[in-house]
This record gives C-alpha cells, structure tokens and sequence, in this order.
C-alpha cells in the first residue's frame, strides 16, 4: 500500500547505523564529528556506552568505523532491540516503564567511566527510550518508586518536557551527570532525537547536557497533575529537600564537567518527514510536510488533522491526489480501562471526525514500531472505517471513551478481514511519531 511504502521510505532515511557513519569520518588517525577533531593516537582506548532504541544500530556504526581500535563498551538497549556486535557489550531492559536489568547496566555503565581519564575517549550513544534505560535512581529513592512515578505520570497525560524534567531530578545520571561521571574524559555524544525541537537537555534526558530545568519546574509538573498524594513519600521528601536546596541541583550551564563534552545530533524527525514527502511525490502525490510539532493529547490533535484534511479537500480539483504529512509526539490522558497507544487513539479519534469523507487514509504509526504497551506500532483508518465497525456492531466511540483503541482495531480486522491495525516489530530506530494521510478527490 502506498501509505506503508512511504512510511518505510520515512525509516530508511533515519537508520542508525547509517546515521552514525554520515556524521563521522575517521580520516589518517584522526575522527571528525561536526568540526571537532579527535587525534585518535592522543587516546589510549575508546569507551563506548550509551541507551535507548536505536543504541545498538548507532553501536554497530560505531564498530565499522572504528574496527580494529582499542574499543570496549556497554550500551541499554529496549528488550528485544539487541543485534549482533563484536566488542560493545549489550543489556536488555524495560520500556516504558524501567526495571532492575537498566538499573544494574546503569551501575556497570557508571563503573566504566570512573576508569576513563584524559586519554580516554568517550562516545555516548543516546536514543529515544533511553530516559527509561539509563536509570539510577539517586540515594534515598528505590527503583519501585522510580517506576510508580512514571506510570502516573504517563497516565495523566504529561508531555515528555514534563515527564523528563521530574526524571532528571530524581537520577545520579541524568541532567548532565553521565557526562559529570565521565570528566576528565572528552566525551563525544551521539544523539537520534526523539523530541520536538531537538532539545539537548530533553533528548534521553540530556545525560551529556546541561539541564535548563530545575526543581521548581519538577514540582509544578506533580502540582499540575494533581500527583503529590499518590506519589511516594520518599520522592515528595526528595523533590522538597530539592527546592529548598538541601539537593543537589542537576548540571548547569557553564559547569567544568561539560567543557569537554560535544553532543551531535545525528538524525530526527524532520529526516524522517523530509524522506517521507519525497517518497509521497516518487508515488505521484503532491506532498505538503504541515508540521513537525504535532503534540498535545492525541484526540485534539486527531481533530486539527481532520479540519486540516476537509480544508485540504474543499481546494483540490476531481482526480487531484495529495499527501499531508506531520511529525511530532503526542500524548494520552487515560480516563478508562482498555488498551492503546497515542498513535492508535488518534487513529480512531481521526476516524471519527471524518466519518464519511471520500478518498481519505492515515496512517499514524511511531518511528520505534511500539505503540503504548502494544505489540502494535500503530493504526491505518479512512472515511468508512466507524460506518464498517458500525456494520458489525462495533460502536467506535465507546471504545474511545474507554481508550481502548488497541481491542478496537484488533476486533475490527478479524470482524471484517482487514488490515488497520500496523505492525512493524522493533525498528531499531525512534524519531517520534509520523502521520501520513493520502487524500484523493474522486472526479
């Protein structure tokens, strides 16, 4: 199908292998990374650690630039995301939500570099997902407490902004503190953005980054959701001691830990959207990118899309064919019991509002090919899909109100023989989400 070819041609463009060697170039001994220069020979050995969902596609980059260097290494990657490699060691653990496995990788990544010196080169590979991987929670604050928080605020809907300012503040790795860990070593970080606006201090939590957040904002984010009486007492206790400066804040600007630390952002979702239109227009469509910011909760940005789909259609002449494109990362606030993502709830939400317009598809899918805790990585719906689940019984706005879009399009395909659920598997890649809608204007 057209949408789930431009959608792979979207993937291609942000492969992590092929990212990291676009963005390095070794050349006689000496590694080059966005205009620094590194004099291999000035290096006893290469370190390299790291997290997230494309960590191990960015560690095999790393391996064939650099084979036959004194390198060894560690990288967390999500559960089922591990490839082969040669010399950089690899640790499975759990995401969203963190588990013991990142905990003890975290431990032995932060072992490593208390060896690393002046004549240790340090590269950090950093992607979508590593917030959840790279963990160690700071002293007084356990793992389950750790995961408490982050499941309530993922189900009230807190944005990644939000959710990584309150993480950061309860880590002895995020904010700037691997980087802190690794100094003296010049530290060289690798970064697949998975945030709007590619902000260093929000990617993977900005481990090599300084922080731009502070406890204040920490605490308006548990005040905004309405969370200080069901979070633990020992994080209340932290994230108070925090404001009034009995904790140590996370790494600032203009900290001497940084000075030799470059982040290097490697690909995006603009890449991704860029990639996508040209493989639209390969396909015959005229192709519009209408956004690379689409955030908020996935229902009201379920509703921009389909006004900006019936706008589209009003202009277009009969036979006209066009493809609208945004990127970004929403979020849902779980007000029932089912199961779903924030790509399969702004399918459905989609469906809803535009029940009955001809010659209309999405797809909404995450670049990671997860979607919630699903085995999905997203949804495909046109103008018919709640008049054909209507057919058969399925009525498409309780399953919403349930947020309960993953059993609604599980129910609808094998109802009806068809294929909207999309499934992917693991990527090996995490650039936010993408939304592709073909729009066809019937003569």
């Amino acid at each position: 199908m057209p949408v789930e070819w431009i959608f792979k041609a979207a993937l291609a463009a942000v492969d992590p292998c092929h990212a990291v060697s676009q963005a390095l170039r070794v050349e006689h001994g000496v590694l080059q990374a966005d205009g620094v220069v590194y004099d291999l020979a000035a290096f006893d050995r290469i370190l390299v650690v790291g997290a997230g969902k494309a960590g191990a596609g960015m560690a095999q980059g790393v391996e064939s630039l650099l084979a036959g260097k004194m390198m060894e290494g560690l990288i967390i990657v999500k559960q089922g995301c591990s490839v082969p490699l040669s010399v950089i060691g690899q640790v499975e653990a759990a995401h969203p939500v963190p588990d013991a496995a990142g905990v003890a990788g975290t431990r032995r990544i932060l072992q490593m570099l208390q060896t690393a010196d002046a004549r240790t080169l340090v590269i950090c590979l950093l992607s979508g997902g590593a917030s959840a991987l790279l963990v160690a929670p700071v002293s007084g604050i356990t793992l389950q407490d750790k995961q408490q928080v982050t499941r309530l605020l993922l189900e009230s809907g807190a944005g990644i902004c939000e959710l990584n300012a309150v993480r950061k503040h309860l880590s002895g790795v995020k904010g700037g503190r691997l980087a802190e860990a690794a100094y003296p070593a010049p530290l060289l970080a690798l970064i697949i953005s998975d945030v709007i606006g590619d902000a260093l201090d929000v990617i993977a939590s900005g481990p090599a980054a300084a922080d731009n957040s502070s406890f204040v904002d920490a605490w308006a984010v548990i005040v905004k959701y309405g969370l200080r009486d069901k979070l633990p007492r020992r994080v209340v206790d932290y994230l108070q001691q925090g404001l009034a400066g009995r904790a140590p804040e996370t790494v600032k600007n203009g900290d001497t830990s940084l000075s030799r630390t470059r982040n290097v952002i490697v690909a995006s979702n603009r890449q991704a959207l860029a990639a996508a239109k040209a493989g639209a227009e390969q396909l015959g469509f005229s192709a519009a990118i209408i956004t690379d910011a689409l955030q908020g909760e996935a229902r009201a940005a379920a509703r921009w899309l389909a006004d900006r789909v019936r706008a589209e259609l009003a202009d277009m002449q009969p036979g006209d064919q066009r493809c609208l494109i945004s990127g970004g990362e929403t979020t849902v606030w779980v007000r029932g019991k089912g199961k779903g993502g924030r790509n399969q709830e702004l399918a459905l939400a989609f469906a809803l509002a535009i029940e009955g317009c001809q010659g209309v598809r999405l797809l909404s899918a995450g670049t990671d090919g997860g979607d919630g805790q699903t085995d999905a990585a997203g949804a495909k719906v046109n103008g018919e899909t709640v008049a054909r689940a209507r057919g058969v019984g399925m009525e498409s706005r309780c399953y919403l109100d349930e947020n309960d879009s993953y059993t609604f399009f599980r129910q609808f395909d094998a109802a009806l023989g068809a294929h909207s659920h999309f499934k992917t598997g693991p990527t090996g890649t995490n650039v936010m989400d993408i939304q592709i809608v073909l729009l066809h204007k019937p003569a």
